[in-house]
């Protein structure tokens, strides 16, 4: 494994895509020196090298796990229930800290038993496979796997961001001409119906490709900050709004469907899935033994805010709860400027994560390519990725139901079933204890049975809806 100084190139070319696929978003925006090699295990810096400090990591920490899957939780708990539904999402929170955890555990024993700086997510996995004499020569799949897992699930989220975008642009738009300043959910104005949210995907396509032409997401760094500070003050008034709005008499569900849950499932994994920036914010602090305390403050918080805004999100707008929260918001326009703001919060990220699906597959295309046409063929794949990702989303243009599809289909090999077996191949010949191995065993078999269940409810939703929406469509481009 290099370096990320080894991956620094000062030629022509797109830079992005000579970057290292470990490389992280905080990598790029943040930049900081290499670390030496970490030859014991006190988490020590070496040499003075100057890190991320507790509160940077933990504002990075936070940063990474609060996006569109907290907006979508309301109708997670709908589908498990008001009690049903916050337990669940506790007891996933502490199993994805320990999965958290066991996976920077295990990365950090196989860093200093070879002697490494830093592992990724690939690099632990397939080195944790060569401890195992049966699986050692196919330990390379181990890291094309995790690899294939990230791609679809940093794909998935940018479907999701296309979903998310023209549901409440279109939402906004339909309500322009009636926004009052009135923001009682009884009194606000009636939409007006306009196009089909699949042509507002169209119409974001060009906006999106200029923005991943971006050369280094350095230059971003400004609108990253801007885009970051939009969503936590949109965040503040929707949880103003929600609590303010409470009713006074609740009669909903305390245990949903059991049909729904595995639409539960889905969606609380997609939104706890923030495990890929476990490792690289744990290489950057200053003091990496101090890592667990970052990411079971920062987990917390999080867990709180999931739970919370889950619960009192389906409280306050009940069973008509949408695949956002922000759906719901009264169309009076201190709340068209939240929704707005959400939106360029979820612009920018688009760009942050098309970056690992880019840095993954990207350079190896290159590499059969002179150097004259690096450039061509990079915005090329560039642009042919995006607008494979606006064609899933024109395909299922649910919200609610791709966030439960990508949760099942790739987040939960990744938040759930990699970590636990990852620490009974890196502990395979010292004495990992019965109990270990049963309760890891457990984790990702629940983990598994997510994904088929989750998997299987996510597509037969998906098929019934579209074909109900055919039912009332005439064509693709009618005015609703």
């Amino acid at each position: 494994m290099t370096s990320d100084t080894d991956h620094r190139q000062d030629g022509p070319g797109p830079v992005l895509s000579r970057i290292s696929a470990s490389t992280s978003e905080e990598d790029v925006l943040c930049p900081i020196p290499p670390l030496p090699p970490r030859p014991d295990s006190r988490y020590e810096r070496i040499g003075g090298r100057t890190g991320t400090s507790f509160l940077q990591t933990l504002i990075h920490l936070l940063k990474g796990n609060i996006g569109t899957g907290l907006l979508g939780l309301p109708l997670a708990v709908r589908n498990a229930g008001l009690v049903l539904g916050p337990l669940s999402l506790f007891a996933m929170g502490i199993i994805a800290v320990h999965c958290m955890n066991l996976l920077a555990k295990c990365s950090h024993h196989l860093s200093a038993k070879l002697n490494k700086p830093f592992l990724d997510y690939g690099d632990a996995v397939q080195y944790g496979m060569e401890n195992v004499s049966w699986l050692r020569r196919h330990s390379i799949w181990g890291r094309r796997i995790v690899n294939v897992f990230l791609i679809i699930t940093q794909l998935g989220f940018c479907c999701v961001y296309f979903v998310f975008l023209s549901d409440n642009v279109k939402q906004v738009v339909e309500a322009s001409n009636g926004t009052t300043m009135n923001c009682h959910r009884n009194q606000t104005a009636v939409t007006v119906p306009s196009f089909d949210s699949r042509l507002y995907m169209l119409c974001f396509l060009p906006a999106i490709i200029l923005l991943v032409f971006t050369p280094n997401l350095k230059y971003l760094a400004p609108l990253s900050l801007a885009a970051n500070l939009a969503m936590c003050t949109s965040l503040v008034l929707i949880y103003f709004f929600c609590l303010t709005n409470i009713p006074n008499h609740i009669n909903l569900p305390k245990v949903g469907h059991a049909k729904d849950y595995p639409l539960f499932f889905g969606t609380a994994i997609f939104a706890f899935e923030g495990i890929g920036v476990v490792l690289p914010l744990e290489n950057k602090m200053q003091k990496p033994q101090s890592f667990n305390m970052v990411l079971y403050l920062g987990m917390g918080i999080v867990t709180f805010l999931y739970i919370s805004l889950g619960t009192i999100g389906y409280i306050t707008f009940g069973e008509a709860i949408g695949g956002s929260v922000t759906l719901n918001l009264p169309n009076c326009w201190m709340y068209q400027i939240v929704k707005l703001l959400y939106c360029f919060g979820i612009y920018i990220t688009f760009a942050l994560q098309f970056y690992v699906p880019a840095a993954i597959l990207i350079p190896p295309v290159l590499s059969r390519f002179s150097e004259r046409w690096e450039l061509t063929v990079d915005l090329l794949i560039r642009t042919a990725l995006v607008v494979f990702t606006c064609v899933l989303a024109i395909l299922i243009p649910q919200l609610d139901l791709v966030i439960s599809l990508v949760g099942s289909v790739s987040s939960s090999f990744l938040a759930l079933i990699f970590p636990p077996l990852l620490q009974i191949l890196t502990y395979h010949n010292e004495g990992l204890s019965p109990w270990v191995i049963v309760k890891n065993t457990l984790i990702s078999v629940i983990g598994f049975l997510g994904f088929i269940t989750g998997t299987y409810i996510s597509i037969t939703e998906i098929i019934k809806r579209n074909g109900r929406h055919d039912n009332l469509d005439v064509t693709f481009f009618q005015v609703q």
